[in-house]
């Protein structure tokens, strides 16, 4: 009797055991599972909330004009800059244009330009003597690397709205390249110092201004020493700002 009762506990004591030994097993594995996944989360949140180690971030490319953009670019842009007065100021004086709106694009045009800050360093780089002074250029790299940044465009002539080549109007000159339709040089223009006018200028390039005040500045820079190529001796530096 003893004996059976012996087997017994030890049969029970067994199956205990085993069951307890089961158990701790199972807690081991769950614990593990549960890192692992947590590590894995961890991984996946960080390669996502970092996706600019992976893919290179692409630059805007700069807005440059061109024959194809510069029209549709300045239809718009004269409707929201509607400055229409500007200040040539030169070592002899200041220079006050008005622009007219009915020439929209060359108005547009200068009003762009001078905000960008490209006429200034630039200079009065013609004079004619009695006939024009011509500025909006220069041989300085500065001036050539503002040109390649903003563009390479042409502008159409408008010069059927009644302007006269009067005296003291500004003008655009055409381009140099072979231009049968006098497409503008929109970064030049010229100032007419002959009286009463250079009417014989009308119809071929697009008077788009007029000075309305430092009439005497023009006739000033019209009278400086010029070499056999029409340029002054002496370079005459503008700066071009808006006029409120």
């Amino acid at each position: 009797m003893v004996h059976t009762k012996l087997i017994i506990f030890s049969v029970v004591s067994l199956i205990l055991f085993s069951q307890c030994s089961i158990k701790k097993q199972k807690k081991g594995i769950n614990s593990s599972t549960e890192k692992t996944t947590i590590i894995q989360s961890k991984d996946s949140i960080s390669k996502k909330s970092n996706p600019s180690q992976n893919k290179e971030v692409e630059k805007e490319k700069p807005f440059v004009l061109d024959d194809q953009n510069a029209i549709p670019f300045f239809f718009e842009y004269q409707k929201q800059n509607p400055e229409d007065k500007v200040r040539i100021e030169t070592r002899f004086g200041n220079i006050d244009i008005q622009l007219f709106k009915n020439t929209p694009y060359h108005r547009a045009n200068f009003i762009y330009l001078t905000k960008k800050g490209y006429f200034n360093g630039t200079t009065f780089h013609r004079v004619v003597p009695g006939f024009v002074i011509q500025g909006g250029n220069s041989d300085r790299s500065e001036t050539s690397k503002k040109r390649g940044e903003i563009g390479t465009y042409l502008l159409p002539p408008d010069t059927r709205k009644g302007h006269k080549h009067h005296r003291g109007v500004i003008s655009m000159p055409s381009s140099e390249i072979e231009n049968p339709h006098k497409l503008a040089s929109p970064y030049e223009f010229f100032i007419v110092k002959q009286a009463p006018g250079a009417y014989h200028l009308d119809g071929s390039y697009t008077v788009f201004g007029k000075v309305i005040a430092g009439m005497e500045v023009v006739d000033e820079i019209n009278t400086q020493r010029i070499d056999n190529r029409e340029a002054p001796l002496t370079n005459v530096f503008m700066k071009v700002s808006i006029l409120e």
